[in-house]
């Protein structure tokens, strides 16, 4: 018998050379990082109830909106950012509640009114990677929020990669399956200590014939003291920097768990509050 033929046209096709495949096609983004248990979310719920933050929070980049929502159900009044424009318009159908909205986390004024809690998961922080984007960044959360409210922020630790190389040593190879075709990505991390970023080179294939796809991208790596200070300068005080447990360290955050107090693996957890609002 003849097996069915996979008609649906692969994402490794539509998509050009460079682009990044993830933020284009939210739903392969999705199957790439299920997050069924909606960990990040839950977590960032517990920092704003453990720190008492008021109802508004403001998603900044947001990606495909499931963090947005799931504050949303918590009772949140939620506003949700990212420039993808094929990330909010996958979120505003599969996540409805907040109210989603374009915008560059380096330099952001949605003319809302002030929030009680900026809330940026996943990295999305370290999209900031030179000190003018950086301070771009919070001078724009400073301007969002409330005298008092929280930043909450979870990202990459720079000081992990200060002598240890395990992350660097060999390409990481993932595969998973969607709408029937699968696909393996082939990530290799290189540190350019210069510009102070982690490099990523990811190689795309796919088993329904589609030519790979090499994607390049770059976080900034912070260290510890370095944010404790870019944080002061933009009158933040810091609650809460810790390695974990978080919703993607190993073991995970659990309900109930309090923030460590060590910040050398490879997340950075924190929770800042603005006292200096001009």
């Amino acid at each position: 018998m003849t097996p069915p033929v996979n008609t649906t046209r692969s994402p490794l096709n539509a998509t050009r050379s460079n682009e990044n495949l993830l933020t284009d096609n939210p739903e392969l983004y999705e199957a790439r990082f299920p997050d069924a248990d909606r960990l990040a979310g839950r977590w960032a719920e517990d920092c704003l109830r453990r720190h008492d933050a008021g109802a508004r929070v403001l998603d900044i980049g947001c990606g495909t909106g499931r963090d947005a929502a799931h504050l949303h159900a918590a009772g949140r009044t939620v506003v949700a950012a990212d420039l993808s424009e094929a990330m909010l318009a996958y979120a505003r159908t599969h996540h409805r509640g907040p109210d989603y909205v374009r915008a560059d986390l380096r330099d952001f004024d949605l003319h809302e009114d002030p929030v009680d809690t900026v809330v940026c998961l996943d990295s999305a922080l370290l999209y900031c990677h030179t000190n003018a984007e950086l301070d771009g960044f919070l001078a724009s959360c400073r301007r969002s929020l409330t005298p008092g409210g929280l930043l909450v922020a979870e990202m990459r630790n720079g000081a992990f990669f200060l002598g240890r190389t395990e992350l660097l040593d060999a390409p990481a190879v993932n595969g998973f399956t969607w709408q029937g075709t699968a696909y393996t990505s082939t990530t290799t991390l290189s540190v350019d200590r210069t510009a102070q970023l982690l490099r990523r080179t990811r190689i795309w294939t796919a088993d329904d014939g589609s030519p790979p796809h090499e994607q390049r991208s770059a976080w900034r790596l912070l260290f510890p003291q370095e944010l404790r200070h870019v944080l002061a300068a933009h009158g933040f005080e810091v609650l809460d920097l810790h390695d974990g447990p978080g919703p993607r360290t190993e073991p995970a955050w659990q309900e109930g768990a309090g923030p460590g107090e060590r910040t050398d693996q490879d997340r950075l957890h924190l929770v800042a509050r603005l006292t200096r609002h001009d």
